[in-house]
């Protein structure tokens, strides 16, 4: 093995070491942990080692350095470190399907939890959404608002779960599939765009779990077709 190897090793060995220290210690957000000279020390590496094992975890939020106070545990927010990596995700054509398949099993397997947890005031809401998106394909099915309203209703779909990372992974997502959606309402008629939206919230609305999963497997496979004949 290289030397290059070896100290990509040991780094990676001690970033995993300190990541597994934390969650067993389960210490708090904003507790200290120790300084580099005594992770250094402790764990029998070198300076260079800890630097790096330590820049990894604070990049992905986990420790925070303070001068002269050493190293803070911090409790990252998921969906900022999703949002933060999908830009370069997206610079794959690999990497955009799978994000494409991502968004498209986070609104099946949630759409269960949206039909049951989902409010009259939010049911209300979407209501109000069909109707302007039924409106606006009228108009245009692929103008600008069209899309906007369209993400809108899906949007409003994972808030019903009551979920904050369901509906967060939702909002950071549908920013990169506006192309898709796009292209989705210039291939398909007004009239099977609307029956599919107005079926979908007939089948929320009177709570049918299994109408409204097929109903949202119609509208996400014809996307994923769309995604893997035509990639970015």
């Amino acid at each position: 093995m290289s030397i290059k190897s070896k100290t990509t090793f040991q780094v990676q060995e001690l970033a995993q070491k300190i990541r597994k220290r934390i969650q067993g210690e389960q210490l708090a957000d904003g507790a200290f942990f120790m300084t580099e000279a005594q992770l250094a020390e402790e764990y029998k590496v070198s300076r260079t080692v800890t630097r790096e094992a330590v820049s990894r975890l604070q990049g992905l939020g986990i420790l925070e350095g303070r001068k002269r106070k050493g190293l803070l545990v911090r409790h990252p927010d998921p969906l900022q470190l999703f949002a933060s990596s999908l830009p370069s995700l997206t610079a794959s054509t690999e990497n955009w399907l799978e994000l494409a398949q991502l968004r498209y099993v986070i609104e099946v397997g949630a759409i269960e939890i949206a039909v049951r947890n989902a409010t009259t005031l939010q049911i209300s809401r979407l209501e109000e959404i069909t109707q302007q998106l039924e409106a606006s394909i009228l108009n245009d099915p692929t103008s600008k608002q069209t899309v906007e309203l369209d993400l809108e209703f899906h949007s409003q779909i994972l808030k019903m779960t009551g979920s904050r990372l369901i509906s967060g992974m939702q909002q950071i997502l549908v920013h990169f599939f506006q192309i898709a959606q796009h292209k989705e309402m210039q291939t398909g008629t007004k009239e099977r765009i609307i029956w599919e939206h107005r079926e979908l919230f007939l089948a929320i609305q009177s709570r049918d779990v299994e109408r409204a999963r097929a109903m949202i497997r119609m509208q996400f496979r014809s996307t994923l077709d769309l995604e893997i004949k035509d990639k970015p």
